[in-house]
């Protein structure tokens, strides 16, 4: 192989690797899609979740579950453009940031991890071809790998 073919390959094997996706042109813009007010239900579980517009390197974000009349569940959460990287910060029932790392962007999907953490370790999301907003959250859990998911649609 000659030498520009050899630097071009290597080049685009760099474009296309995993590094590459950890650091998205104009870091937390690229997770503007998120921004906006969600809702939907799930088994009489009215579910939200709203983020800010990406502002000073973050996005704040906030969840909640309710049923009936009573709080079911609610977190704390921050994406965070940081010298290691853009990170997931959640903090359910305000207990102190948990940390997850993004690995993967693209599009409008991207992906958190956190191996060290008991569960989650993976905070996935994206949105559908009908627009709606996912979330995922996979783990370990015992001896097999568990998930819980979230759909929204944007909030009227």
């Amino acid at each position: 192989m000659s030498r520009p073919m050899a630097i071009a390959t290597a080049l685009a094997l760099m474009a296309a690797s995993p590094l590459a996706a950890q650091a998205p042109a104009g870091g937390v813009q690229a997770l503007a899609w998120m921004e906006g007010a969600w809702a939907g239900e799930k088994d009489g579980v009215a579910m939200e979740e709203l983020w800010t517009a990406p502002r000073g390197g973050t996005l704040l974000g906030l969840h909640r579950d309710v049923k009936g009349q009573r709080l079911l569940s609610w977190e704390f959460l921050r994406i965070q453009a940081t010298d290691a990287g853009i990170v997931y910060f959640a903090s359910p029932r305000s207990a102190p940031p948990t940390p997850f790392k993004m690995v993967e962007v693209g599009g409008k999907r991207v992906v958190f991890e956190n191996k060290e953490h008991d569960f989650p370790q993976r905070i996935l999301y994206w949105v559908d071809a009908k627009g709606a907003l996912h979330a995922r959250i996979e783990g370990p859990q015992g001896d097999k790998t568990v998930s819980e998911e979230w759909v929204w649609t944007r909030a009227k």
